[in-house]
């Protein structure tokens, strides 16, 4: 499942990467009823911050940053050695106005150099109607732009952080049937808009895979050896998953948010709900 010299020359050309077959439907199903067997039995875990990390509490949200066909087309792009650094829950239900703001992910993640890449990972469709991705295809050519931090109630980033005036007719939509999944580079511009239908939109998002070679400049990160050998040493380690919440995971995860949020807010003076 590497990525062809065609789908690499696309990436480096326009900063992403897209429809690439990862799951089954079956698969992708069986995440989308992790996600509503927990959200039952344990009302709010994956709300706020709790929708970080859940690869360190669930065997089946592991299962898929740990998945070959994932790993390989990860390794076309940033090589051999491979640490899994953090993932996020994007869910958008039809009876509420969520969305992501245009943004650049390394302008407050602290992952430097940029030899990382994340996966958005398709949990049910994703389309113009349910609120897919928009990309400015080859935005990550260029410096990392202004973002103006607006805390919208909203808005399913951290501090609202928002570049202005992107030019829309030069977005393309990143399009995702269940089980595919798209790569995009550290900085290129990308947003999302409203679910506009009558079902959930989910995406699952390793963000990011990092090349061991990637440290944290602004604190400290929770990461699992996915594939290769780590010998700058820069992270903290932590365990796989063997069951769900476990009490020991739920700690570790707790700990690991804990710290992320300090990353993501360095130097705000207002904090958000994720």
């Amino acid at each position: 499942m590497s990525l062809t010299a065609d789908q690499i020359k696309y990436y480096e050309d326009n900063g992403y990467i897209s429809p690439i077959d990862i799951l089954s439907k079956d698969e992708a199903n069986e995440i989308r009823e992790e996600i509503e067997f927990i959200e039952k039995k344990w009302p709010n875990e994956l709300e706020g911050l709790g929708r970080n990390y859940v690869h360190l509490i669930s065997p089946v949200f592991d299962k898929i940053c740990h998945n070959k066909k994932l790993l390989d087309a990860v390794e076309s792009i940033i090589g051999r050695n491979i640490l899994v650094c953090g993932t996020t829950l994007f869910v958008k239900n039809p009876d509420e106005k969520g969305f992501v703001s245009f943004h650049q992910d390394a302008k407050y993640i602290g992952l430097e150099p940029y030899n990382w890449v994340t996966a958005w990972v398709a949990v049910t469709d994703a389309n113009e109607d349910n609120g897919c991705m928009l990309m400015w295809p080859g935005s990550h050519k260029e410096n990392l732009k202004y973002h103006d931090q607006k805390f919208d109630e909203n808005n399913l980033l951290t501090r609202g952080q928002t570049v202005e005036n992107v030019p829309l007719e030069k977005t393309k939509p990143v399009i995702l049937k269940s089980g595919q999944m798209s790569l995009h580079h550290p900085t290129v511009v990308h947003g999302s808009g409203l679910n506009k239908s009558k079902d959930r939109r989910i995406g699952f998002v390793i963000q990011s895979y990092i090349g061991t070679d990637v440290n944290q400049v602004l604190g400290k990160m929770y990461v699992q050896q996915a594939r290769g050998i780590d010998d700058f040493k820069y992270h903290h380690n932590v365990n796989r998953p063997t069951e769900l919440m476990n009490p020991k995971d739920i700690e570790s995860r707790r700990i690991a948010n804990e710290e992320l949020s300090k990353i993501f807010y360095t130097g705000s003076k207002k904090v958000g709900k994720f």
